[in-house]
């Protein structure tokens, strides 16, 4: 895949091609240029530590949706290479959005479950964009209450803009597949992590993401709406994602500060898509982390945990002078 180059990238892109030019320039006339070069390596260093160290909601959207950022089969291919794929909801059909299936992490076995995008058109169309419908949470559903029988914890992979919104979906009650989802993750007595590895959007992140511990990586999000949709519906244009972006306080930090994130996974600089070996290590070994402490809990425990982490969320009153501290 050629390399994707965001639009405050720009910098980052054009010191190296000078370099590239450099080195091609000594190539071909013999003159030394090593010191010209080690200086705009040092610069480039320099300038992309700066610009993702202090990017906006919306350039953290961007990367979160960089075509060659790591999805979900990158990461068990990575950290799980037994791997077993399970298919089908057993009432419809098989949802290619959505893969799990049995696995080995960290010599423990697990239940893994993910929504998948695809590299190219081809895959992107085999895999719906990484919509997921109905029969796709009905999948991931199935393989829950397998792991729950099982008694083997479940790890989630979130990478989706939302659930596919389609007639076809609406048809078959793709709102209904997540809240019997929802209603269902509540009740199960093994350890469930979530891991938000690039897009969480709407239900469609919310279908698989009720556990005992959320986790989200560094450039990722996490959303009600996608700031497109939300910009659509406030500012009735799309263009003003970036600033619905912000409002909507999706970022990885916001999100650990709001409590609903339990702990962030640092990315390589320059984003995940920068190197898929160390991305999946960072991730790798802030999953067995939480993993490991989980598991040292008994059902209950976790079953409760898990209702009142989500019961938590969000500060209610029963009137402004409740909020204000005004009779």
């Amino acid at each position: 895949m050629s390399e994707i180059m965001l639009d405050f990238e720009a910098p980052i892109v054009e010191l190296r091609k000078k370099i590239e030019e450099l080195q091609k320039f000594s190539v071909t006339s013999g003159i030394d240029v090593t010191s010209e070069v080690e200086a705009l390596k040092s610069k480039l260093e320099t300038t992309v530590h700066d610009i993702y160290s202090d990017l906006s909601p919306w350039q953290k959207v961007q990367i979160s949706r960089h075509p060659a950022r790591p999805y979900t089969m990158d990461y068990i291919n990575r950290l799980c290479p037994d791997f077993m794929e399970l298919s089908g909801d057993r009432r419809y059909s098989d949802d290619k959005a959505i893969i799990g299936g049995p696995a080995t992490f960290n010599g423990r076995k697990v239940m893994i479950i993910g929504t998948q995008k695809g590299r190219d058109m081809k895959e992107n169309v085999f895999r719906n964009f990484g919509w997921p419908q109905p029969e796709g949470y009905r999948k991931a559903l199935r393989l829950m209450r397998l792991a729950n029988q099982a008694r083997i914890p479940i790890i989630t992979f979130i990478d989706t803009p939302g659930a596919y919104p389609g007639v076809g979906s609406e048809e078959r009650h793709i709102a209904e597949a997540i809240a019997v989802n929802l209603r269902e993750m509540f009740n199960l007595t093994v350890p469930v992590i979530c891991v938000i590895i690039g897009e969480g959007g709407s239900g469609g992140a919310i279908g698989i993401g009720v556990g005992n511990r959320i986790l989200i990586m560094e450039n990722a999000y996490y959303s009600v709406i996608t700031p497109e949709g939300c910009a659509a519906i406030l500012w009735k244009d799309r263009k003003y994602a970036p600033q619905a972006a912000d409002a909507l306080q999706l970022t990885a930090a916001k999100l650990q500060e709001l409590g609903i994130a339990d702990g962030i996974i640092p990315e390589p600089e320059g984003g995940a898509h920068r190197d898929h070996d160390l991305a999946a290590e960072l991730l790798g070994k802030e999953l067995a982390k939480h993993l490991d402490e989980l598991c040292k809990l008994d059902e209950n425990t976790l079953k409760a945990g898990r209702y009142e982490k989500f019961r938590a969320f969000g500060c209610f009153a029963e009137n402004a002078a409740d909020l204000t501290g005004e009779v």
